[in-house]
């Protein structure tokens, strides 16, 4: 494991000391804990980005479906003839 240094507020000092007391745990675990929460979020965030720009380009490629397909395939859901998922035509 490294050592990194960092620079915290006051305010942040007390709050990180605060919830290292009532957990009974060191200020270096709560950092880390909150780093690793953090570091998961953003690659998330990153990912949703990602996919989402490839949705916006296949939209604009034209690769859709249309409205009432989706509705009609969502009101299958649950019957005895559920549909398949409807797929673009390109």
């Amino acid at each position: 494991m490294s050592v990194t240094t960092v620079r915290l507020q006051a305010e942040v000092e007390q709050h990180l000391e605060a919830i290292a007391s009532r957990l009974h745990r060191s200020k270096g675990w709560v950092i880390n804990q909150a780093l690793s929460e953090y570091i998961e979020k953003q690659q998330l965030e990153q990912e949703r980005w990602k996919q989402t720009l490839e949705a916006m380009e296949s939209a604009a490629q034209g690769k859709v479906v249309d409205a009432s397909e989706v509705h009609s395939w969502l009101n299958s859901w649950g019957t005895e003839n559920e549909q398949d998922a409807p797929r673009s035509g390109k």
